[in-house]
């Protein structure tokens, strides 16, 4: 039904083509023309390699956003005169499923394969996953899915064990500008933008070819006098929010960056990547923890002080709040970053822990335990004890470990920091424990 304001066409004319997208009219015809992702694709590529084979493998395609995944499994399957097939995770249910699969079938009869391709495939449950398995390895489908997240904390191990999986990488700027010179051979015209404001256009897209495409056709629009400089672009145009999902893949990879910045005392590297979770929307409170992680894991005793300035950075945050607080933060990277490192401290908590489990039903030696009951006294509990307030420089020497362990060596100290003079005490009360043994 005609909406109430349309005009209605002529009788015989032909329907009004519908618009469509810049993105969708330069999509690529042939793989060769696929901008970025030449490691898969090229001749020595594992995609090159099966096309030149002539023998395609089920497939995980784990990548960003805009990096051409649904692209290159529609070429795929045009490449291979496989039928092509496209549902998404997110609206797919069981009966869903059921009808593909059947389809599949019938087509298979009839002499054609069918190529599946399965957007966001990580949403599937381990049940859905699984009803994949039979149809893939009866040849009823090639399964090729796309995924954002890590397929080896997503997927399911017998469904990953059966298919490739083919990493795709974010576009470079100089592939973006590529993409660029395709949408401007498209549209006829240049877009109107100076050399720095076409740079910081490509970079406003973050690697991510359906954005930069997105932008352009936005930029195309405007009706301008002149070449358009930078601060007139970011007037017009917000910046794309940084890629970064709190809960998956991403969070991971860079609060690990932002951890071992500090770990490598790289002051500059770990603000980066603070401000990256930051500028990402991540929880401050989330990363005064882990910063207060790195104090007694990677620091240590090497600087007793960084615990307690994080802990200081913590509050401090609590009480200003977001964005004045977070600056304590950055100052507590500063901090870490810089002090002397030593994980000794941590390695020897994790060396007691292994001790005790092992030796877990072993009694503290009958010396060292108290006796309140004359019973206990009769069975010798605190006979023979030494006071060490009594001894020689206030240490006696005595044995703390069960009777029988051998006594293991859990704590070594580090010659950086305050552990060096740690160290020499240690060392002492071992020369003087040796003395006195013997």
């Amino acid at each position: 039904m005609a909406d109430l304001f349309d005009t209605p066409s002529p009788p015989g004319a032909p329907p009004p083509a519908a618009p469509r997208p810049l993105a969708d009219r330069i999509r690529p015809t042939r793989l060769s023309e696929v901008i970025g992702q030449a490691k898969v694709l090229g001749p020595d590529g594992p995609l090159g390699a099966m096309l030149g084979a002539g023998s395609l493998s089920s497939l995980i395609l784990w990548g960003p956003p805009g990096v051409g995944k649904t692209t290159i499994a529609r070429l795929l399957a045009d490449e291979t005169d496989l039928a092509f097939v496209q549902i998404s995770a997110i609206f797919t249910g069981v009966p869903d499923l059921r009808k593909v699969f059947d389809a599949a079938r019938l087509r298979r009869t009839q002499g054609r394969a069918t190529l599946l391709f399965v957007d966001e495939i990580h949403r599937f449950n381990k049940a859905q996953q699984d009803s994949f398995l039979p149809h893939m390895e009866d040849g009823t489908i090639l399964l090729v899915g796309a995924t954002t997240e890590n397929p080896s904390f997503e997927l399911n191990a017998a469904l990953m064990s059966r298919a490739q999986v083919i990493v795709l990488e974010r576009l470079s700027l100089a592939e973006l500008e590529l993409l660029a010179q395709r949408a401007e051979r498209e549209l006829g015209r240049k877009l109107p933008l100076d050399a720095k404001a076409r740079d910081a256009l490509l970079e406003m897209a973050d690697g991510d070819g359906r954005a930069v495409l997105n932008l352009i056709e936005q930029v195309a629009a405007w009706k301008v006098n002149g070449p358009i400089d930078p601060d007139t672009l970011a007037q017009r145009l917000m910046k794309r929010a940084a890629k970064y999902d709190k809960s998956g893949d991403e969070h991971y990879n860079l609060i690990s960056a932002l951890h071992k910045s500090v770990r490598g005392s790289d002051p500059d590297a770990a603000l980066y990547w603070l401000a990256r979770m930051l500028e990402g929307g991540e929880d401050p409170r989330y990363l005064a923890r882990r910063i207060t992680r790195m104090a007694i894991e990677d620091i240590g005793l090497a600087d007793p002080a960084a615990a307690r300035h994080c802990l200081d950075a913590w509050a401090l945050y609590e009480r200003l709040g977001s964005p004045e607080g977070e600056l304590a933060l950055g100052q507590a990277v500063i901090y870490l970053a810089l002090a002397p490192k030593s994980n000794a401290g941590y390695a020897a908590y994790k060396n007691a822990r292994a001790e005790a489990k092992r030796t877990g039903s072993l009694m503290p030696p009958a010396h060292i335990l108290n006796a309140p009951t004359q019973m206990m006294k009769d069975q010798g509990y605190g006979t023979g004890y030494a006071y060490d307030h009594d001894a020689t420089d206030g240490f006696s020497g005595q044995n703390y470990f069960p009777d029988g362990l051998k006594r293991p060596v859990l704590y070594v100290p580090v010659e950086r920091g305050f552990e060096r003079e740690l160290k020499r005490r240690l060392d002492w009360f071992v020369s003087q424990r040796l003395k006195r043994g013997s």
